[in-house]
């Protein structure tokens, strides 16, 4: 009888278990996406998670002003931003990341251009 009592105690302590770490693993990914929010800065590359590529150019407390090519700025909340970007030091290079010429492919040459 004493198994059966057990056995019934694992049954009802398993599912709370897995709820608990459900609400502690949530909990630890908003504080997350919370932190980098409020680490977003003016300047900083960004890419949203619909994946625009952008310059920070001005934030206020629930909307990011995005530039996404030169003279042209979107507004997007604040929440869309995923990450920053990884470091690109050769931005200026020929053929680099800066390549916005319409139907090309950056980095990669089109017949004798």
């Amino acid at each position: 009888m004493n198994n059966n009592g057990a056995f019934s105690l694992l049954i009802f302590a398993l599912p709370l278990l897995l709820l608990g770490w459900l609400f502690f693993s949530q909990n630890k990914r908003m504080k997350q996406a919370r932190d980098f929010s409020s680490a977003l800065g003016v300047g900083d590359h960004v890419i949203t998670s619909s994946g625009i590529f952008g310059t920070v150019k001005h934030l206020d407390d629930t909307s990011a002003w995005l530039e996404v090519a030169e003279g042209t700025t979107i507004r997007v909340d604040r929440r869309a931003i995923a990450m920053k970007q990884a470091d690109t030091s050769d931005s200026g290079a020929v053929g680099g990341p800066n390549t916005d010429d319409p139907g090309t492919t950056p980095g990669i040459q089109q017949n004798g251009q």
